[in-house]
């Protein structure tokens, strides 16, 4: 019997089986791709992901992929340009957008490392349950054979299609419509760091990422996903040449080394966290639009709550880890609330005046400049931006 069987090895799932490993702990990890595939994701890192990577002795490992290091930022809107970097957190003042490819697998190789059983190619199609209803393991397919493990405790970090939150049927506690459809693609020969730019129904984002390529990202209003979708390519790169017009010229006619890939299925929603014996940790829990880029950075949060309030109870008897799991819930709806709702409102795609007037005041001044990217990275609150020298400015 394993103390925790986690069903999802990429974001979420991969640092949970670390950690739960790394103290001790019996763990299962299992997922339904091969080790090292890919994902649909935009795959940047803002600094707080990066400092817990660092806090779990990842990030050299990560920097020694070839990954380059996001030091410097350029937000563009209206007739405002903010350049610059965040002040960081932990001593980690870069980003990074490492392919997803590249970091599942050194998620999932130190999960290994700490002693995780890992299986790929693995189908989770069920779950077991005790007389009481409490779930107690899962069952499913692996190798083309039936299979049953049991557990004190199911961990569904399986994504936004969670099939361990369909399972458990684990209610929608907040839910707000889809706001944005995103497309993008990879470039070589295009340099960048890290570039925002914006109008009104309109994000384009430029991210250095590994093997010399510039990750292309277009946002677009939910409400044209119809549109767009019927010339996915050629209004990509016309969402680009009208938000961005000097980076549509360094594009320069190039072709992309891999193919477009989108979604019109930017789920906003925070699920129940836990219940008897499950619990639910990442996109499978809580999702927001990918225009701010906090997923991952957040399933990191995440990861860290969860291991501190039911690591110490696993095993234990089933009272005390409900107890414990409450408390993650709080602590996951406390501590993501506020990014949620920021960013919807950047996903509204409404860049409005009075934001526009903040900015206007902010790019007169460097240490501005570095306390609204920490604000954009997710380091702080938006109230540390209100300096006494923004308020003399505005």
């Amino acid at each position: 019997m394993f103390d925790a069987i986690v069903v999802g090895a990429r974001c979420a799932g991969a640092p949970t089986a670390m950690l739960l490993a790394r103290a001790g702990h019996r763990v299962l990890l299992l997922d339904k791709g091969a080790f090292g595939s890919d994902t649909l994701s935009t795959h940047l890192i803002h600094q707080p992901g990066i400092a817990t990577l660092a806090r779990w002795n990842l990030l050299d490992t990560l920097r020694a992929t070839g990954c380059p290091p996001l030091d410097r930022v350029s937000y563009e809107v209206a007739d405002i340009r903010l350049e610059g970097c965040a002040r960081g957190v932990e001593g980690q003042r870069a980003a990074y957008a490492p392919r997803r490819h590249v970091l599942d697998a050194v998620l999932v190789e130190a999960a290994i490392a700490a002693g995780a059983e890992y299986r790929e190619k693995c189908q989770v199609t069920g779950l077991l349950y005790d007389d009481t209803g409490r779930v107690v393991g899962v069952e499913g397919r692996h190798g083309g054979q039936p299979f049953s493990e049991r557990a004190h405790l199911v961990v569904g970090a399986d994504g936004m299609r969670s099939t361990v939150a369909g399972l458990v049927e684990a209610p929608y506690t907040v839910e707000d419509p889809r706001l944005t459809c995103a497309y993008y693609t990879y470039f070589t020969g295009v340099p960048a760091t890290l570039e925002l730019h914006e109008r009104a129904g309109a994000w384009v984002a430029a991210v250095a990422t590994h093997d010399d390529a510039t990750l292309l990202l277009a946002y677009f209003p939910q409400s044209r996903f119809d549109e767009v979708r019927a010339d996915a390519y050629g209004a990509y790169l016309e969402q680009i040449r009208t938000t961005a017009p000097g980076l549509y010229e360094r594009l320069d006619g190039r072709e992309p080394v891999e193919r477009l890939r989108g979604t019109g299925d930017q789920r906003n929603y925070f699920r129940q966290a836990s219940g008897p014996g499950w619990v639910l940790i990442g996109d499978s829990g809580h999702h927001k639009d990918s225009i701010t880029a906090r997923g991952i950075s957040d399933a990191f949060i995440q990861v860290e709550s969860f291991v501190k309030h039911a690591g110490p109870v696993l095993g234990s008897n089933p009272e005390r880890l409900d107890v414990a799991l409450d408390e993650f819930a709080k602590d996951r709806d406390n501590t993501l609330t506020a990014g949620y709702e920021a960013t919807l409102g950047v996903a509204q795609l409404e860049p409005h005046e009075q934001r526009l007037s903040l900015l206007r005041a902010v790019q007169q001044d460097a240490e501005l400049t570095s306390i609204y990217f920490d604000t954009v990275a997710g380091i702080g609150s938006a109230g540390a931006l209100y300096t006494p020298k923004l308020l003399a400015l505005l």
